[in-house]
């Protein structure tokens, strides 16, 4: 084998990985834009329940005030 046949056959290897790290790239890429809609959909869920928290918390303290304003 001659040395054009070697850089001709180290040429060809090169190719086959940077072929495969493009599609390991734009795989990532795609898992990483999927994560980030999750992350942004949990985060709104969370606030969500946050509100609905602190909102069935403030009833529960009115129903609090108007029993011991019962009691007197």
């Amino acid at each position: 084998m001659n040395s054009l046949d070697q850089a001709t056959m180290d040429l060809e290897r090169l190719e086959k990985q940077l072929g495969a790290m493009l599609e390991l790239c734009e795989s990532l890429r795609e898992e990483n834009a999927s994560l980030q809609n999750r992350q942004a959909s949990l985060v709104a869920e969370r606030a969500s329940l946050v509100a609905k928290n602190e909102e069935a918390r403030s009833k529960v303290e009115a129903m609090i005030n108007r029993l011991k304003a019962l009691e007197h």
